[in-house]
């Protein structure tokens, strides 16, 4: 098979949760243990820092990546979801992996794929690993695709683990309190491996002191640390809960040395190093158009908190969601004297235009409905003028599609 075709037998032949929901989330490490014995372990190739949470982790992951490559180490990330090319989710240094990899790797181990009705989650971690054993890094920084407990990703031994926060996300899956989602995110929890939270909650951390307590592995909650202040190029200023996440787990660890300055240059080139998309990213500056990929309650709240600072004349939203967000609780946080241009983003997922309406006039929000989000933004910006202000989100596809 062609890379092309290598790319549409993974999205079409197996589910993937990106696109079906829930219906593709298989609750279980069976599969991915069978393919990790069948890739002779490649997990077990080469140190990592496990990064899980309900927002930020993306974020989180991706600094890490930054300062250590500028500490001079061969460093692997992997991420999910893509936003633009499938190879976004396994990089080293910052390079994507190579499409004759993905088509080797796909090649090589199609029948055994095949047999097992692998998830597409779970053939990419295997890859991931395989990628990263084979060109022996030095450390992969993993994030966790959903939860943690039961996640692909979660057969790994890290030397730290990061878990940025707990919100009410995927609760169809991971459970409808937040006590239950922190036990499923303190899944990826090893016994004697140091674990950093991001932020206390007093509904969740002491379900992170009990497990962490059992396992007999250090508990630090980073927001009560003191580190200094560094310029990053990850704007928002929801980023500084994240970054103190990110020192926690840098200096609660003994297996990577890390210089100051390598601090602060990583934390200066996140994008740079990494190539992370769709944080806070401005696409344009007059009038302003800023795309983000928050797309759940918590999320959401910071970055219209972010939004509210910034200083324009009228505000335009962009904005599209999947079917399982709880849309009726996330509208309340735009403001009713905004223009919207509501987006049907183009997956399976998609919520369907008369619903989104429906939840917006019952809010009292009002706009236009565009079929598909280049339309949408496409009136947005011809309706702004300079002074304006253009923000594009709500699902991470809407943001994918623009970019």
């Amino acid at each position: 098979m062609t890379y092309k075709e290598t790319i549409a037998w993974m999205f079409q032949q197996l589910p993937m949760y990106q696109q079906k929901g829930a219906t593709a989330f298989k609750g279980k490490l069976d599969n991915i243990k069978a393919f990790a014995s069948h890739l002779n372990h490649p997990e077990k190739k080469f140190k990592s820092i496990h990064v899980a949470g309900t927002n930020g982790k993306g974020s989180s992951s991706h600094m890490l990546a930054s300062i250590l490559q500028e500490e001079g180490y061969k460093v692997g990330l992997y991420t999910s979801p893509h936003l633009k090319d499938f190879r976004e989710r396994i990089k080293i240094d910052g390079k994507k992996v190579s499409k004759q990899f993905v088509k080797d790797f796909i090649s090589a181990n199609k029948p055994f794929l095949e047999y097992h009705q692998f998830s597409f989650f779970e053939m990419t971690v295997g890859m991931a690993f395989q990628f990263f054993a084979e060109e022996q890094v030095d450390v992969a920084i993993v994030e966790v695709g959903l939860g943690g407990r039961l996640d692909s990703t979660n057969i790994i031994t890290p030397e730290i683990a990061l878990i940025t926060n707990i919100g009410l996300d995927h609760t169809a899956i991971l459970g409808d309190t937040l006590e239950k989602i922190a036990m499923e995110k303190a899944g990826i929890i090893k016994r004697g491996v140091p674990v950093v939270v991001s932020e206390r909650h007093p509904k969740t951390e002491m379900v992170f002191k009990l497990i962490a307590s059992q396992l007999k592995s250090s508990l630090t909650f980073a927001d009560e640390k003191d580190y200094p202040t560094y310029e990053m190029d990850l704007k928002g200023r929801y980023q500084e809960k994240n970054v103190k996440g990110v020192l926690a787990c840098l200096t609660e660890q003994s297996s990577f040395s890390v210089a100051e300055k390598s601090i602060k240059r990583g934390l200066k080139q996140v994008v740079k190093n990494t190539g992370l998309l769709g944080r806070w990213q401005i696409l344009q500056k007059q009038p302003l158009v800023v795309c983000d990929t928050a797309h759940n309650l918590e999320g959401l709240s910071l970055v219209m908190a972010q939004v509210q600072k910034q200083s324009y004349k009228k505000l335009h939203l962009v904005l599209g969601f999947v079917n399982d967000k709880e849309v009726a609780k996330i509208l309340p946080l735009f403001p009713k004297d905004a223009s919207y241009y509501f987006v049907k983003p183009n997956v399976p997922r998609g919520m369907d235009l008369d619903v989104l309406k429906n939840y917006a006039e019952n809010q009292g929000l009002k706009g236009g409905y565009f079929e598909d989000v280049s339309t949408g933004l496409a009136e947005a910006k011809r309706n702004a003028k300079k002074k304006d202000m253009v923000y594009v989100g709500g699902s991470t596809f809407v943001v994918a599609e623009i970019l």
